[in-house]
């Protein structure tokens, strides 16, 4: 992927929450938001920004194939592509949508690009906030254009911290979780946005996050961020996170020592 391409990913993004999104944050009618599926929603904003970043990432890369989230909902056999040779792009529109729908931060639009399988770069920009992170495998994470190693980041707020996203938890493993010892340090509750609990592993201002539901287009993205800035996501058995597969389950950590030190405290008591 050359440095060309991860800029102009980078820009589309910006371009199409300006244009797209952010027009219609708090100004969503009643008919502007549908309930796809039991507490899972969808937006107009979802939808047009869905198209205008596919259109530009073919075009971008000719021959290349998308699997956006909203298309996925249309047409679930898209997701074969996971598997396939060449370029293929994943695309989250607004990753919180939820949020987005109440009129509430945070919010994310992400992209991931695979190549022949392979996770080969990523973009997840907070439009809010104003910040942009990219990667390139085998090329490091930049930070607003600034490389950054989520392992050498200090926590601004002292100590260690992470997030553990109970909502879609098995009984048995909520239970597990909630009943986390105190020295893994401050439990929180998650945003309901993966795409900014991924940023703020790059910043420091959490040590780890635990997932259950491991959609491709909510985790691809932050995942290839984290682990080009030093940081590991693995599935709870310690398998390495692939976007083809959808087993639940998935802990990401800053750094390996804080990854085993999460998985004790979490899912091993």
């Amino acid at each position: 992927m050359a440095d060309r391409l991860r800029a102009d990913v980078g820009e589309l993004l910006r371009q199409t929450a300006t244009d797209v999104v952010l027009p219609l944050f708090r100004r969503l009618d009643d008919a502007d938001i549908i309930e796809k599926a039991p507490g899972d929603l969808v937006t107009v904003a979802d939808r047009r920004a869905e198209e205008r970043i596919s259109e530009a990432l073919r075009r971008l890369l000719p021959g290349s194939v998308v699997v956006g989230e909203e298309a996925v909902a249309e047409d679930p056999d898209l997701l074969r592509h996971l598997r396939d040779g060449g370029d293929v792009w994943l695309v989250d529109p607004v990753d919180g949508t939820g949020n987005f729908a109440a009129g509430r931060p945070p919010f994310a639009l992400m992209v991931a690009l695979l190549t022949d399988g392979e996770m080969t770069g990523a973009w997840v920009l907070d439009p809010l906030a104003g910040v942009l992170a990219d990667a390139r495998l085998g090329a490091g994470t930049r930070l607003d254009g600034q490389p950054v190693r989520a392992a050498d980041v200090a926590a601004p707020h002292g100590g260690m911290r992470g997030t553990a996203m109970t909502r879609y938890l098995p009984p048995a493993v909520r239970t597990r979780v909630e009943a986390c010892p105190e020295w893994l340090g401050e439990l929180l509750p998650g945003q309901h946005c993966a795409g900014r609990e991924y940023l703020d592993l790059l910043t420091g201002d959490q040590r780890f996050v635990l997932f259950w539901r491991t959609l491709p287009w909510d985790h691809a993205p932050g995942v290839l961020l984290v682990r080009e800035a030093g940081g590991v996501a693995r599935r709870f058995d310690g398998a390495d996170y692939h976007p083809a597969d959808d087993r639940p389950g998935l802990l990401v950590a800053a750094d390996e020592a804080t990854w085993s030190k999460a998985r004790a405290a979490l899912l091993d008591h």
